[in-house]
């Protein structure tokens, strides 16, 4: 026997919850599947700075912009440029136009959770087989791993960049972007580690010596977010027994030898294991053709670098705009999807560009002279655009 819903989303992270809560708070209800066994089986990640034209609009769609904005780092805008000896090429504060405001991805994931009621989320379901059902146009079936089995006539990908919905639609697979991080903590950072949150300032950080940077972030509890990111071989991560926290700190410490000591302590004083992560992504324009009673959103529909900062953005706003689709054309199915993808493609195609463009000026042989470039460019316009006062 399987169990039949209306509408199910396949995965529980930010775009998947932002789909139900708005579709929730218009009357309809849907179902999510979610792998991870609780809300609580991991830290879902670092910072996040979410965007005024799409996360945020997401968050007025889900009808939680007041429940949103105590979650604001204040001051987590600011953003900082060095190059590998620790000078100081660019120093931007906080404005607090909250155009971009940070907050920490497991609070915003919390508030999305308990806006949505408790029966909505079923955890400890990994998707293991999708296929159509014979005889119904547009219903599909999706087995678990637990041996436990669901129909539905609205199936929803919103299970990330190795997504198990994808395959109904397209044939593209994530590939390696020839980057590859290397995430880790440090804690308490002012009161242990004051020369390292010194040189991190209190925002985003970018530090470059050519296609090697330390990048991080400052989050609302004091901790250090740091990634060292490599252009490297796919198989470059392979070579480091991470599980060895000594010679894996030794083994990248190599590759920023010469580097100003308080950007080396970022990782040679980090508080957790070091993390690998290769960058994969979607080819940029990736789209399908209209396949009956399925779509995808966020990154199982476009996933990209992280280095226009529209992953987590796009999801939500993905999520929030299929909900309004289904629910503005609530007789037909067929054509909520159809007005959500016209838009979702073009949408994502052009983020997915940005996203690979910056990828390419972030981790040049020269960086990060393109980068302060870019902002010099960015202020030369700012003042040519602005009012003159008399």
């Amino acid at each position: 026997m399987t169990t039949h819903f209306p509408i199910a989303i396949i995965g529980g992270g930010l775009g998947g919850l932002t789909a139900a809560r708005v579709l929730h708070a218009r009357g309809i209800e849907a179902a999510v599947f979610e792998l991870e066994a609780s809300r609580y089986a991991r830290t879902q990640g670092g910072m996040l700075d979410i965007h005024d034209d799409t996360g945020q609009r997401a968050l007025h769609a889900a009808d939680l912009w007041e429940q949103f904005t105590p979650l604001i780092h204040r001051g987590g805008e600011a953003m900082r440029i060095l190059d590998h000896r620790g000078t100081v090429l660019r120093d931007e504060a906080d404005d607090g136009q909250l155009i971009r405001p940070e907050v920490d991805r497991g609070q915003l994931r919390d508030i999305l959770l308990d806006s949505l009621p408790a029966r909505t989320v079923h955890w400890g379901r990994k998707v293991c087989a999708v296929r159509t059902v014979d005889g119904f146009p547009g219903r599909h079936e999706v087995e678990f791993t637990d041996g436990e089995a669901i129909t539905t006539d609205l199936l929803i990908g919103a299970d990330g960049a190795w997504s198990m919905v994808r395959p109904l639609m397209s044939g593209a697979h994530p590939v390696y972007t020839g980057i590859s991080f290397v995430e880790a903590d440090l804690f308490d950072a002012d009161e242990r580690h004051p020369a390292e949150a010194a040189a991190m300032g209190r925002g985003m950080l970018f530090a470059f010596n050519g296609p090697t940077g330390v990048l991080g972030h400052r989050e609302i509890d004091d901790t250090l977010h740091v990634y060292l990111g490599l252009r490297v071989s796919e198989s470059w991560i392979d070579t480091i027994d991470f599980a060895d926290i000594a010679a894996s700190k030794t083994a990248l410490l190599a590759r920023i030898d010469g580097w100003d000591d308080a950007l080396r302590g970022l990782i040679a004083h980090a508080d957790t294991p070091l993390t690998p992560r290769r960058i994969h992504a979607l080819p940029v324009g990736h789209s399908w053709e209209r396949t009956p009673g399925t779509t995808l959103l966020g990154d199982a529909a476009h996933v990209m670098s992280p280095f226009a900062g529209e992953g987590a953005n796009l999801a939500m706003y993905d999520g929030a705009q299929l909900a309004l689709a289904i629910t503005e054309n609530a007789g037909s199915t067929e054509e909520a999807l159809a007005a959500y993808e016209a838009d979702l493609f073009p949408r994502s195609a052009d983020s997915a560009r940005e996203s690979a463009g910056s990828l390419d000026l972030l981790f040049c042989d020269d960086s990060p002279g393109p980068l302060t470039s870019t902002f010099e460019e960015f202020d030369r316009q700012s003042a040519e655009s602005a009012p003159v006062t008399r």
